[in-house]
């Protein structure tokens, strides 16, 4: 059975040590996994998050946060040796706790929009590649991968669509890099979804779901059957979690445009949302959806 998933963007942000209860609600709540975002790493412990999931029984999921400073596309040499040694903190995170990746929009700095010529596009994405093959290596010795995912073109102006997502993975050329699709980036992205899915194929390593305005998934319009048809069609057998924000939160409001409550309460959404994605993953099994 499809392991399904929470991310700890819905619980607390920036989400610590101190956040153990949210494990204990994960888990009651009926999920599987909990997706830890490693927005602070001076406030969350890798043992700390093993111990967690261990006393709870739940599995773990390692998705990074890439704000200001944490950009391997940079010209700045100095620069992309921080947000290097960030994205390898995040893999000995997940190397202790057996998050199978670690996950997110790894190749820039999020909420960045610029119009580059082309060439000055081509040095970055290739500058990306190069620090993501760095990253790789050192993940294959840990025995981690990188879940790359493209973004909508409001959160960045690099890698948007699925296809420039196999490019990048193409660039970077590590067996262990693979791809996050996420169906809200989607929605907006691509022609059909279910195409781009079938495009991702065998990269896909982890899917992240989110409605279209961020809210529980099932309740607007993402055409979830052919979302998941598609995931049928590429032999996924991964994780699914289930994504939003919390709107009480500036910071992680203004980074995704979260300016209204997008669920009744976040705890109806993670309930909700649990359901839904249950109820069609577990079709995935029984060959019928509706």
């Amino acid at each position: 059975m499809t392991a399904v998933g929470l991310s700890t963007f819905v619980l607390a942000s920036p989400f610590s040590d101190a956040d153990a209860a949210a494990f204990d609600l994960v888990r009651d709540m009926g999920y599987d996994l909990i997706e830890v975002c490693m927005e602070d790493p001076e406030v969350l412990s890798a043992e700390w998050i093993a111990e967690n999931a261990a006393r709870t029984g739940l599995q773990v999921s390692i998705c990074g946060a890439f704000g200001p400073g944490r950009d391997v596309s940079v010209e700045d040499a100095d620069a992309r040796a921080i947000a290097i040694d960030y994205l390898r903190h995040c893999v000995d995170v997940a190397a202790v706790v057996g998050s199978p990746h670690v996950a997110g929009p790894m190749y820039a700095q999020t909420g960045v929009a610029r119009m580059l010529p082309p060439e000055a596009r081509v040095a970055q994405r290739a500058r990306a590649a190069e620090s993501l093959r760095d990253v790789a290596d050192y993940a294959a010795e840990r025995g981690v991968a990188l879940a790359v995912e493209p973004l909508n073109r409001f959160e960045t102006d690099l890698v948007n669509t699925v296809e420039q997502g196999v490019e990048l993975c193409r660039l970077i050329d590590r067996p262990n890099v693979g791809l996050m699709i996420d169906s809200f980036h989607m929605n907006i992205e691509e022609k059909r979804i279910g195409d781009a899915v079938r495009v991702a194929g065998a990269l896909v390593l982890h899917v992240q779901v989110s409605e279209n305005d961020r809210g529980t998934p099932g309740s607007g319009h993402i055409p979830w059957v052919e979302y998941f048809d598609a995931l049928d069609d590429i032999g996924y057998s991964g994780s699914i979690v289930v994504e939003s924000f919390l709107p009480t939160v500036d910071a992680i409001a203004r980074a995704v445009s979260l300016w209204r409550p997008v669920a009744s309460s976040m705890d109806a959404l993670a309930r909700d949302g649990l359901a839904f994605v249950r109820s069609m993953s577990d079709s995935l099994s029984h060959g019928h959806r509706s």
